[in-house]
């Protein structure tokens, strides 16, 4: 099975880069949240790029909001696919995925069962993985693959 991602086809089971869009909170307490999802989509040959764990390395940001988000936007670009967690609201993972839409990069959406996913987010991306436990996400396939 072939797998579309931002720079073409990857073979299922080929390595793809993902962006991870993902709330972040100025005291980390996501932290072990965001590890354990980058464990179980690397059990699947997935690499997660997290922005405040790659780049800002869990720290306060240094530069201005612009240069920020010009960063984000060069790692969304560099990335096969984004996946989007939406169990809590975020302004910026909503820019992070309306960014890769504009730029054609396919877009996922993971949302813990009982959350709500509007209609707008269904719109424009290839799928949303609702689920209970982290283990889940091993599951992940993607829509509009051939």
């Amino acid at each position: 099975m072939l797998v579309m991602t931002n720079k073409g086809y990857k073979k299922e089971g080929e390595t793809m880069r993902a962006f991870l869009a993902i709330k972040h909170h100025d005291d980390v307490r996501n932290r072990d949240f965001i590890e354990e999802i980058t464990a179980q989509f690397k059990k699947i040959n997935i690499d997660i790029f997290v922005f405040v764990r790659d780049v800002e390395h869990y720290e306060p940001w240094v530069g201005t909001p612009r240069e920020l988000m010009q960063s984000a936007f060069a790692e969304i670009e560099k990335s096969d696919i984004v996946i989007a967690e939406i169990s809590e609201q975020s302004i910026g993972v909503g820019i992070e995925v309306c960014y890769a839409f504009t730029r054609g990069i396919p877009v996922y959406v993971l949302a813990k069962k009982g959350t709500r996913v509007n209609s707008t987010i269904k719109g424009i991306c290839k799928d949303v993985l609702v689920y209970e436990n982290l283990e889940d996400l091993q599951k992940f396939k993607f829509k509009g693959a051939t």
